[in-house]
């Protein structure tokens, strides 16, 4: 499934709200989807992307690792249903907007916790979330520098620009 659907879906469940464990598995879910997204920008996105995908994907893996891993069926993980990414902006356009939120309902959880145990994974989850935003971002001005960029002059062999093109 195209990453842009997978992100509106993802936005769609966690407005969704419900109880604390279910905002949670929503909040993991956006982070494996940015890691996932992350991980296929790096091996196969455009080259000056690739490094700052590599920190997006270690960055939302850290935002899986300190929340505690929904139990899901296989066919319920979003992150696992990814198979393409045509628009690499409008992907991390979404993205940056599904983590925005996720930081936002993690602030709900956060100022409500029962335990400090809770209220510190929320901290940790909301600052992976951020940091990634930051990577983001990074990524969407290099994607517009390159599409603002003057194409490259053609190379002009030593042969051009002489009568016949060969050697005299």
């Amino acid at each position: 499934m195209d990453a842009v659907r997978l992100i509106l879906a993802s936005r769609r469940a966690l407005a969704g709200g419900g109880e604390a464990p279910a905002i949670l598995a929503e909040v993991w879910q956006a982070h494996a989807l940015a890691q996932a997204i992350g991980s296929r920008l790096a091996v196969s996105g455009p080259p000056e992307l690739r490094g700052e995908a590599l920190g997006l994907t270690e960055l939302a893996g850290r935002g899986c690792g300190v929340l505690d891993a929904p139990d899901l069926d296989p066919e319920d993980l979003r992150a696992a249903r990814l198979t393409e990414l045509d628009d690499a902006r409008k992907a991390l356009l979404s993205l940056d907007a599904l983590l925005g939120d996720a930081g936002i309902a993690l602030v709900g959880i956060a100022s409500s916790a029962a335990d400090e145990a809770m209220y510190w994974q929320c901290m940790e989850a909301i600052d992976a979330a951020d940091e990634s935003r930051d990577r983001i971002r990074e990524m969407v001005r290099k994607l517009a520098a390159r599409e603002e960029a003057p194409p490259e002059p053609e190379a002009i062999s030593p042969d051009r620009g002489r009568e016949g093109g060969g050697p005299r």
